[in-house]
């Protein structure tokens, strides 16, 4: 295929159409092979043409044979190896470990183009074929998985994936900064044994006698040994996460090697994120994919615009603060808006932005100046467990950009899709951002994440106390009817989260009974590497408090706390009668419109079946509630008092 068509060459004939007798970098990809922004691939390679460096892709090559890693010949400075835009193995395993059946990154969806543990996977059969050539690990996968950690799927406390990919750097973090000087530093004939000097990366050495000013992590021996250890060492290491604040950090392992985590690099300037963003992409997957129906994955972002990166939010759950960091970055609005224009000649427009965002969608500037100057604070978030006193509510700079989207030509609708963190809107005393949010950039419900009701496990999640989600509720209905629109609103809401006992199980399944909603899906708390939630799942410890932290680690008892969650569906009815009776709750077994569910039918006495027969002729509400098919959305807008308080 020709290389006219503006995609980096994935072949050698397109290597040596291009002219070039060898590529500097070949970049490997667990993912398919996406020119698109929104894909880590696209950035770093584009970035790396963008400096002057000869790049070739090979995407989802056949880690069973050694010789598909060799498909453009040896790279003059090195290998870049990442899994793709997800973590291989949430990209292969549903939370029950059950294998998912499709992949949204690969050509028609189809699964199993990827191995377990791809980074590992891919880097080992380069090593084995490429004995001294440099291989620089990245993306999602590496990143959190960048010093020791548990291993959820495996049920494992693995080694830094550094030593276990035969690695020789990894570029944690977004990458932009640390892979041009790596790049440059290869490229000025520096050793990658050398390269111990960029910030976000990680390296390996046997000899720590030049670092300073670093902090020593607990052993790999030591963590092993000792649950709490990790519990400690993860705690320093999220103190750590901020370029301007944090160190370095050491952490041994046996036979005198440490791995070394540099500071992580700085955050990108507005000018420095429009320049990526404005990078020659193609928008689209390599057109080799067409016959295969394409890439799925390019449906979801194809028509959304990305205006920010990092997040103050502080969701325990969540491994943004690891990956992108505490302190947002943002792009101009002439690069949104120049972006949106280009999307709008698109064939198939249809005048829709589908999304205008990021992690959190309303977050546009640092929660607080200083952030700039000294970093994030260590010991305390900035909205939770409450507001801190610096934090700057603003969103008018977001709301100028909506309204700038919505006046261009062939532009009928902008929606927000990505999250909207709901406690930092009810913060802001102007209503107006909140008001035009509901009156033009919702797509009939708006979906937000309070997880839970309970106060006791909103706090494990590092999220607000249940009444500042009531309080939103409660605007974003009035805003509505005051609009005379109906639009619903759809929480996200998870299960089996550190700190949830039957206990609160049950109190979320009541309130869920009170504002008349059965969730279509739910999400089991997912342990997935580098997140605080993770690390209290495998010490049952709280990192920051050292506190003993309750874990529902049976399948039993986790399906037992899904299923009150739908407790409507019929298929979950055993497993409700079972949690009801161990959480003591049988109270919530009858007829009573307060009960979840009715008792199953048994033989009676003849002096009962009477009885039995008029409630069969006469059903109560509750029983016609529970017997329709499922309970809508629209019914959250019948009910003023929207929970029990827990």
């Amino acid at each position: 295929m020709s290389v006219a068509n503006g995609f980096l060459p994935m072949t050698i004939e397109e290597v040596q159409q291009l002219g070039i007798e060898q590529l500097d970098f070949v970049y490997v990809t667990g993912d398919a092979y996406v020119d698109h922004p929104s894909f880590g691939h696209a950035i770093i390679t584009r970035l790396l043409q963008a400096h002057g460096y000869h790049v070739g892709i090979i995407a989802q090559p056949d880690w069973k044979n050694e010789d598909s890693i060799a498909v453009l010949g040896t790279p003059r400075l090195g290998f870049l190896v990442s899994s793709g835009n997800m973590d291989s193995m949430v990209n292969h395993y549903y939370v029950s470990k059950k294998h998912r059946d499709s992949d949204a990154y690969t050509p028609g969806g189809a699964p199993y183009k990827r191995p377990d543990h791809a980074t590992v996977v891919y880097s080992n059969l380069i090593r084995r074929k490429f004995k001294n050539i440099p291989i620089i690990i990245g993306g999602i996968e590496a990143s959190l998985r960048r010093m020791a950690h548990y291993d959820y799927w495996s049920n494992s406390f693995k080694r830094s994936i550094l030593l276990d990919s035969q690695a020789d750097l990894i570029s944690y973090g977004m990458g932009e900064k640390s892979i041009i000087e790596i790049a440059d530093a290869l490229n000025s004939g520096i050793a990658v044994k050398d390269l111990s000097f960029i910030a976000g990366t990680v390296y390996k050495t046997k000899d720590i006698s030049s670092l300073y000013d670093y902090e020593l992590l607990p052993s790999y021996d030591a963590m092993t040994a000792e649950k709490i250890q990790y519990a400690k060492s993860f705690k320093i290491q999220y103190d750590n996460t901020d370029p301007f604040n944090g160190k370095t950090l050491v952490e041994p392992y046996p036979n005198g090697v440490y791995v070394v985590q540099n500071i992580p690099q700085k955050p990108l300037s507005t000018q420095e994120m429009d320049d990526v963003y404005a990078l020659p992409y193609q928008r689209t997957y390599h057109p080799c994919y067409e016959a295969q129906g394409g890439v799925p994955a390019i449906s979801e972002i194809k028509f959304s615009l990305v205006s920010n990166r990092g997040c103050f939010g502080g969701c325990n759950f969540c491994a943004l603060t690891f990956h992108q960091g505490r302190t947002i970055q943002v792009r101009s609005h002439d690069s949104i808006i120049a972006e949106a224009n280009q999307m709008i000649q698109a064939p198939d427009f249809k005048g829709y932005i589908h999304d205008v965002g990021g992690p959190t969608a309303n977050f546009r500037k640092p929660s607080c100046q200083k952030q700039l100057e000294i970093g994030v604070c260590k010991n305390r978030q900035c909205l939770c467990p409450k507001p801190c006193p610096n934090l700057e509510v603003d969103h008018s700079d977001y709301l100028s950009l909506l309204r700038k989207l919505r006046a261009l030509p062939n532009v009928k609708k902008v929606f927000v899709r990505s999250g909207i963190r709901f406690d930092y809107l009810t913060l802001d005393r102007d209503d107006t951002f909140f008001k035009e949010l509901v009156e033009h950039h919702i797509s009939g419900q708006l979906k937000v994440a309070p997880e839970h009701i309970c106060d006791a496990v909103l706090s494990k999640m590092g999220k607000p106390e249940n009444a500042v989600y009531e309080a939103f509720t409660e605007k974003y209905h009035r805003l509505n009817q005051k609009l005379g629109k109906n639009q619903f609103l759809v929480p996200y809401l998870m299960s089996s989260h550190p700190g949830s006992t039957l206990k609160e199980a049950v109190a979320l399944a009541e309130y869920l009974r009170d504002i008349g909603y059965t969730p279509e899906q739910v999400q089991d708390f997912y342990p997935t590497p580098s997140t605080m939630s993770t690390v209290m799942y495998y010490t049952e410890v709280d990192p920051v408090t050292m506190k003993p932290v309750y874990v529902c680690k049976n399948p039993h008892e986790k399906a037992m706390q899904r299923a009150l969650i739908q407790y409507r569906n019929p298929k979950n009815y055993e497993l409700v009668r079972e949690a009801l009776k161990l959480a003591k709750r049988e109270d919530l077994i009858g007829y009573d419109k307060k009960c979840l569910i009715k008792p199953r039918k048994t033989a009676v006495e003849p002096a009962n079946r009477q009885n039995q027969q008029n409630k069969k002729k006469t059903p109560s509400k509750s029983v016609k509630q529970t017997a329709t098919k499922k309970k809508t959305i629209r019914n959250i807008h019948k009910h003023k008092q929207l929970t029990r308080g827990h």
